[in-house]
């Protein structure tokens, strides 16, 4: 690990001294495709490998004038690159710019007919980047560096990944850090545990940013699944989709997957949100939605017309589109602000009726202030399945009995109490129940429609000690001075 920490630390600094990168978010946007074009020509000599042991010919993914070996690490005898060979300086970032990006932006359109392939994603990728190291010299260091790391084993690859995600935890920068595109993953982690997805369900992520979602679904299924041909071949083709509007999200969801170890990511890049709900039919709908939306966007009217419940708040728009894309019988755990649980406006009112009515929502986990590094937003997180109204929501109210933060984030212990609970859903001081049947008898009662206020409220949390009088507080102050002042006497008897 030490190793490739070390590697991405130097080609930090290196595109720190450069003029073209300006901040942490084009750091990992430059890194990634160098990387990129490193694992493909690692993913090429297997897939060659392969072809030449069953006894087949192969034709590589790239022309040899594109391929990492010929402009990026020509090698001599002893295995060092040949810097006989080896493009740097302006002939290099004039090749990368006016050849080699625009090659790679081809593949786009001509592997238009078979969009789940690499060479189609090949194309995507490289049609939305565009080189910002404008040094030849900084970027035959980086180059250099990138070609020093080992590719070969699925170690080396696993801990590469886990880097790649720690990138994407720390880019950030002008108070976008994190939230934009990092949920933490001891959540996600809890959140897949509760769904228990199994091999052969389909797994949709419709916001899916740096694809945490997705790589760690794909971790739990891989370590929980035989390891048949066709599990494998289902993991890798047919399990995993998302979607993402905006361009660096979506090439570093693509090189997030691809590190994690599925090939050819199943990620459309695309405004889900312009996606008219009322055309999602059976073929397209899913066994399991893990999302986190964007929170407090604003969609214009247009996009809203797509929607039967017209809201401006871009994560109530997404609920809709999550409700509609589900399977019946199908579950889903969504992050979502904790007003959408008390909102009293009427597209609010409305969606948590038809979430309600339409669906089981069974658990509300609700998470502190801090959970989100820079959003400073409270969030609960949604369980429920599709197909049955709801009866009773069981709330669990996480507490980690420490301010969550940057140097305090949150881990995967924190949450255990809350997955052991989950699955009897007791009565505790974390945790309660609330009757949906209850709750619209109370409404009626006063003589008013439920307006299925869901708010946190818990009914069993201890309460807390009354405040003492301030008489009492100085009159136990004296009694401790007098008691203080016995004790040093006696010990300057002693002495």
């Amino acid at each position: 690990m030490a190793n490739f920490e070390q590697t991405f630390k130097n080609i930090d600094d290196l595109l720190y001294k450069d003029s073209g990168a300006d901040s942490e978010i084009d750091y990992i946007e430059q890194t990634s495709w160098v990387l990129f074009l490193r694992y493909l020509d690692s993913f090429d000599k297997n897939r060659e490998d392969e072809a030449i042991l069953e006894g087949k010919n192969y034709t590589a993914i790239l022309e040899p004038k594109f391929q990492w070996e010929t402009w990026a690490a020509p090698k001599n005898e002893k295995g060092e690159i040949d810097i006989h060979k080896a493009l740097i300086g302006p002939d290099l970032v004039k090749f990368v710019e006016f050849e080699l990006f625009p090659y790679l932006a081809s593949f786009k359109e001509k592997h238009i007919d078979n969009p789940k392939t690499i060479e189609y994603k090949i194309g995507e990728i490289f049609s939305e980047l565009s080189n910002k190291i404008k040094s030849g010299y900084n970027m035959r260091e980086i180059i250099n560096m990138v070609d020093g790391l080992p590719f070969g084993t699925s170690v080396d690859k696993h801990e590469l990944s886990h880097l790649y995600e720690t990138k994407i935890k720390n880019m950030g920068n002008a108070g976008r850090n994190g939230g934009q595109y990092y949920t933490p993953r001891p959540l996600i982690r809890a959140m897949i545990k509760v769904m228990n997805p199994k091999i052969g369900e389909k797994i949709y992520d419709p916001a899916c940013g740096s694809a945490g979602f997705l790589c760690e679904a794909y971790e739990y299924l891989y370590e929980k699944m035989e390891k048949t041909a066709a599990n494998l071949e289902q993991l890798q083709d047919n399990t995993f989709f998302g979607k993402e509007k905006k361009n660096l999200a979506y090439i570093i969801g693509t090189m997030n997957m691809i590190l994690h170890g599925i090939e050819a990511p199943n990620i459309v890049h695309t405004n889900t949100l312009g996606e008219n709900i009322r055309d999602i039919q059976e073929k397209d709908r899913y066994d399991i939605i893990l999302a986190n939306p964007p929170f407090g966007g604003k969609e214009r009217i247009e996009v809203q017309q797509n929607f039967d419940i017209k809201t401006g708040e871009t994560a109530f728009l997404f609920m809709q589109h999550f409700i509609k894309s589900l399977k019946a019988g199908g579950r889903a755990a969504v992050v979502i602000k904790n007003t959408f649980l008390s909102n009293t406006d009427n597209a609010s009112v409305a969606l948590r009726q038809h979430l309600l009515e339409t669906c089981n929502l069974h658990t509300i986990l609700d998470m502190p202030q801090g959970t989100f590094l820079g959003a400073g937003v409270k969030t609960v997180v949604l369980f429920f399945t599709k197909g049955e109204p709801t009866k009773n929501i069981w709330y669990y109210q996480f507490d980690a009995g420490r301010n969550l933060g940057k140097n305090n984030p949150l881990n995967d212990a924190d949450l255990e109490d809350f997955l052991k609970l989950s699955v009897s859903k007791p009565e505790t001081e974390k945790s309660w129940n609330l009757s949906i049947a209850a709750l619209s008898s109370r409404a009626e009662s006063r003589g008013e429609v439920s307006n299925y206020d869901l708010s946190v409220k818990n009914p069993n949390k201890p309460e807390e000690a009354p405040l003492r009088e301030p008489a009492l507080i100085l009159e136990e102050m004296q009694t401790l001075d007098e008691e203080t002042n016995e004790i040093l006497g006696t010990l300057n008897e002693l002495v």
